[in-house]
Order: C-alpha cells, then structure tokens, then sequence
C-alpha cells in the first residue's frame, strides 16, 4: 500500500495519483502515467505524456509538477488618505535564494483550502492584517510559476479605513505565523519596487495594477 494512493496520506487523501489521467481538452496531449514523487504535505507528482507536435511527430515527455493547491491575495487600500495595507513575514525559500532576511513584504493572501476565493480572502486580511472587509473587487486570477507548480491564484482588492482595522492582524500563533502589519503610502510603495524592498510577484502586480487601473490610477 502506497500514502496517498490506497492508502490514506496524512491529511487524509487517497487516489492522488488518478490526478490528471482524466484530462482530454487537448488533443495533442495524452497522459500516460502519473507517479507520485513526495505526499508529506502537498504532492510532487511526475507525469508522463504523449504530445504530438504541428508537424505531425509525436515526442514522450516528462513534466514534474507541484501541486499545493490554489491560492487568494488582496490588496487593501485607503485612497482617501493614499495608503496600502501589506505584510511582513519570514519566507524560507526567498532567503535560502538569495533574498537578505528572508522578509517578503507583501500583500494578504493564502491558500483556499476548502473555501472560495472570497471567502479565502476576507480570512485572510482579518487573521493577517486584523481588517473586516466590506466590498471586495475581483481584479484577476493567474498561474504564478505555471513552469511547475500548478497553483492558481485569485487577486483581489479592497478598500479598508481605520475604523475597518477591529483586530490587531499578525496571522495565526498556532500555525507558526508571525506577521508584521505595515500601512505605507502608496507612493512610497511604488519606490519599493524600484529599489528592491518589495520583491514578491503577486504584490508587485497588485500594486502595479492599483496604478494603471485600479483606485490610485491617474
């Protein structure tokens, strides 16, 4: 018996290894098999596949893909008083790659786990930055490193006010979250940017889109 297949891994999931032997909406494309590399928490899984070209040659190829579940964000802004609303938390895989502290600023954001995107997010923004959201705006949903990894996530924004922070923020002691809640100008924010201190994409596209489009556009 294998975790994850026929046997319960530790989050409770079977039949891991069915995931994507279904898939027919390309007609180029038919999956051979699919192996699973590593269940701890999310699943590594090693697919193989038939894929037959323009020209009519068919080529049997590998693709290892990462599979942590979809995820939320949301940008909180003030344009009244011209703030955003981000975090600041430890990331080990930017620090073991190069970044100074491993300490990402960023906007609210997680996985979905069992909810909806929206749902997800207003978690998000009262567990991380202690805020009660009332109307959310949808902006778009993207695949952030679709190279490997099969997440999916789900941007959003929002305004806040000060008389919308009812909770202090900081994230979830029990879940090992330690997270800085930082009001900037939006500005200042933009300089961030340019200058390195915010480096994570989906902030980064967040604020940029809060510029061209969104509540701080000209």
């Amino acid at each position: 018996m294998t975790k994850g297949m026929d046997e319960p891994d530790q989050r409770g999931r079977v039949d891991l290894h069915l995931a994507g032997r279904e898939l027919s909406r390309n007609p180029a494309i038919r999956i051979l098999d699919v192996e699973l590399l590593a269940t701890a928490w999310y699943v590594l899984r090693r697919t193989t596949f038939e894929h037959t070209h323009t020209d009519g040659s068919v080529t049997v190829e590998q693709r290892e893909t990462y599979d942590r579940g979809n995820g939320a964000t949301i940008l909180l802004y003030d344009s009244a008083r011209g703030t955003v609303l981000l975090s600041r938390q430890f990331r080990y895989p930017a620090y073991v790659n190069g970044h100074p502290d491993g300490m990402l600023i960023e906007t609210a954001g997680g996985l979905l786990d069992d909810d909806d995107p929206i749902t997800a997010v207003r978690r998000e923004a009262e567990e991380e930055l202690g805020v009660t959201l009332g109307r959310v705006e949808h902006v778009f949903d993207v695949y952030m490193s679709p190279g490997s990894v099969t997440e999916r996530v789900h941007f959003f924004a929002a305004p806040y006010s000060p008389a919308s922070r009812t909770g202090v923020g900081g994230g979830l002691a029990d879940e090992g979250e330690e997270i800085d809640v930082l009001e900037i100008d939006f500005a200042d924010a933009l300089c961030m940017i340019e200058d390195g201190r915010i480096a994570d994409a989906k902030t980064i596209m967040l604020l940029q889109w809060a510029a061209l489009r969104g509540p701080f556009r000209r």
